[in-house]
């Protein structure tokens, strides 16, 4: 990326403790929702720099209401209302959702403290809809016993997934991140045995390894979230969930959280986790966890942050499609789901 573009810290380490804050503006507010985030570079650095070590980040999202309220230019390419995705047996929720802040560090008081400033900002201005806490779990597993982001790319790859190009937008060196919170019924997914729970995810429990095509159900975690098109090209995102839970509730979750340079790749993989692929082949995970939240948000540079968009481009209407999209697709051009990787 040229030197003149400076993302947000998404592509960042995995932290030991992270939180999770998405808020709705009151109507008015809109500027004062807008001073803060040109604000929050600063803020970071303030609370960052009493422990360095410690590697505080905080990255910001807009929704696609609060940009149709906050900004005079249109929505950026992929920024929409997250769709609700109804399947036969399981529901992925859209709910409100204006502004994110994704708040990571090795401790938690960092987030908290970063948490606490922006809301003494925002007080009068903002309403927290959804609160979440999250730790990194033994070995970096979730709440289900299995390690969580294994497939995430590094390095180049990494970047090529979650910013937009330059060369192709206005909005170069930016990203998309869809948020869902899932709650998990433990004690049902505790009866069943390890090597169901393996057939369900599609990898070993104990060494984390993919489980051979052969064993790999169609119905399992691992192949219904790789999108593949049609040159054979995967497609992927950077997740950075993290275990969450409340003793005295019960209740205990995993925050997924998924940044990508293009939203269609997300969320046809919420697509084919919940509607199914084939359609009532659903992702079996479902079956032990219910997704009760989900938001998509347009993740600008820090330059956007603190100047503001840059100038309107001329809008360019679509090309007409050679090809019919079925009902309910996404629409994700050539992107297409292959069993067979």
């Amino acid at each position: 990326m040229a030197d003149t573009v400076h993302p947000q810290a998404i592509l960042q380490p995995p932290a030991r403790a992270a939180m999770f804050l998405v808020l709705t503006v009151r109507e008015g507010a809109e500027q004062d929702a807008l001073g803060l985030l040109a604000d929050l570079p600063g803020l970071i650095r303030s609370v960052r720099f009493r422990r360095p070590e410690d590697n505080l980040t905080c990255i910001a999202g807009i929704g696609a209401r609060a940009w149709d309220r906050m900004y005079d230019v249109p929505r950026p390419p992929g920024l929409h209302v997250l769709p609700e995705i109804v399947g036969d047996r399981h529901t992925a929720v859209s709910t409100p959702g204006d502004l994110l802040f994704h708040l990571r560090a090795d401790r938690v008081d960092l987030c908290f403290e970063l948490a606490r400033q922006l809301m003494l900002r925002l007080s009068g201005v903002a309403d927290v809809v959804d609160e979440v806490l999250g730790f990194r779990y033994f070995d970096n597993r979730d709440l289900l016993g299995f390690v969580d982001g294994t497939e995430n790319p590094e390095g180049t790859p990494a970047a090529a997934a979650v910013f937009v190009a330059e060369e192709d937008s206005a909005y170069g060196g930016s990203s998309y991140v869809i948020v869902q919170k899932y709650l998990h019924d433990l004690a049902t997914w505790n009866a069943i045995s390890v090597r169901e729970q393996e057939l369900v995810i599609g990898r070993s429990k104990v060494d984390d390894i993919e489980l051979p095509d052969a064993d790999k159900p169609s119905n399992s975690h691992v192949e219904l979230n790789t999108i593949v098109d049609d040159d054979g090209t995967e497609h992927d995102i950077v997740r950075d969930n993290m275990a969450f839970g409340e003793i005295g509730s019960e209740e205990f979750g995993t925050y997924f959280i998924g940044y990508a340079a293009d939203p269609s790749v997300t969320e046809q993989m919420l697509r084919n986790m919940f509607v199914g692929k084939p359609p009532g082949n659903h992702d079996r995970i479902l079956d032990f966890s219910t997704a009760v939240t989900g938001s998509l948000f347009f993740v600008p540079t820090t330059d956007f942050l603190e100047s503001g968009p840059p100038e309107a481009q001329p809008e360019v209407a679509p090309a007409p499609s050679t090809t019919e999209q079925p009902a309910g697709s996404l629409q994700i051009g050539s992107l297409r789901e292959q069993n067979e990787r």
